[in-house]
């Protein structure tokens, strides 16, 4: 089921009705959700990700724009009506229900043509256990599970309507780190094994570029980017993007260009083409520098952390604008740690000048 986003827009009123001015959630988003796609909403806290979630769902109504699931307007239709599957934050089981029962609820609720009888619900309710395998806990409450059986009781209970589409509000947030990895691997396996489509948000950029097959970048309400997640992240359409993917944070310094160079300080780091001169911020990848005696780019070394696989040469330098400016390289590398100073190479793929004024991408070819 493809879900289309036509002009979406959510303003909510001011709470101070004197002085205060209407707050813009979400601003004009156009997209369409390919059918049988996993999309991920990824923005800070604040940006409109969750407030599109919940227009989606049909438990906010948008200010402007119009909501298609298929060719159907669903704009003024109810939640109930939408056949979603919505699995919240907070899971919001029911404490005194067993996971069975949990499961179990919203079939109970169907009427008319949509209702089962007991052993087709039963059946059902089996079935969408065995898929994110807690068919061994169906007599159990809810405070008899760990975090991670409790996300998966939720998910059950949103597939076993066997929804059109399925939303999935920061279902992850509330589960340490090694139980966030596993289960969202399995929200992946899920998903493509039923091959629902799905929106899921979430602020964790790493949680989104592992399972999405297209991510959507939103700052204030605003979309800054769609694309696939490692498209966005090797082609940042501003410096926000930019900054808002990768782990470790790009490195971000002042520049300019001027006679067809870039320059950090004094240093003339990259040769470029067809770019006017003009003060710019520039963005270095942590892996697209390495350490090299005669490279173009020097820095005061502070240390080298070595991570097992990999190693991560901590450096600073007067124009940046980041803490710090870090290169991740093989362990295999050995810096000279006696030294004051580390000089990098600079990959041009990895390396991206921003407008000063707009923070937008300046594109350039390397000479």
């Amino acid at each position: 089921m493809k879900v289309v986003l036509e002009n979406l827009t959510k303003i909510f009123p001011s709470r101070d009705k004197k002085a205060g001015k209407e707050v813009v959630a979400v601003n004009n988003f156009n997209f369409e959700i390919p059918d049988g796609q996993l999309v991920g909403l990824l923005g800070p806290s604040g940006c409109g990700k969750s407030t599109t979630l919940y227009m989606i769902s049909g438990l906010q109504k948008p200010t402007g724009g119009k909501i298609y699931f298929g060719d159907d307007d669903v704009t003024e239709l109810s939640t109930e009506n939408r056949g979603i599957g919505l699995v919240f934050q907070n899971y919001a089981l029911y404490p005194h229900m067993t996971v069975q029962q949990n499961i179990l609820f919203p079939l109970q609720n169907l009427k008319g043509k949509d209702k089962l009888s007991k052993q087709e619900m039963l059946d059902r309710a089996l079935e969408a256990a065995k898929l994110v395998q807690i068919d061994e806990l169906m007599d159990r409450k809810p405070s008899e599970l760990s975090g991670g059986q409790q996300q998966r009781v939720a998910i059950a209970r949103a597939l076993v309507k066997m929804p059109r589409v399925l939303l999935l509000d920061e279902p992850l947030s509330n589960l340490d780190a090694r139980l966030r990895l596993q289960t969202r691997e399995e929200i992946r396996r899920i998903q493509k094994e039923t091959g629902i489509t799905t929106v899921f948000v979430t602020h964790d950029q790493e949680e989104a570029m592992s399972i999405s097959d297209v991510i959507v970048v939103m700052k204030a309400g605003v979309v800054q980017q769609i694309g696939k997640p490692q498209e966005v992240y090797d082609d940042p359409k501003n410096l926000f993007v930019a900054k808002f993917l990768g782990t470790p944070p790009i490195n971000v310094l002042e520049g300019k260009v001027a006679g067809g160079k870039v320059y950090i300080g004094d240093s003339a780091v990259m040769d470029v083409n067809g770019v006017e001169d003009q003060e710019v911020y520039i963005g270095i990848r942590p892996e697209g520098i390495e350490p090299n005696e005669n490279g173009v780019f020097e820095c005061k070394l502070n240390n080298v952390e070595v991570m097992g696989r990999d190693a991560s040469v901590v450096s600073t330098h007067p124009s940046a604008i980041s803490t710090v400016i870090r290169a991740i390289i093989s362990s295999d590398i050995r810096v000279d740690t006696s030294k004051e100073t580390v000089k990098y190479n600079i990959k041009p793929h990895k390396f991206f000048i921003f407008n000063k004024e707009t923070e937008e991408r300046v594109y350039f070819e390397v000479k």
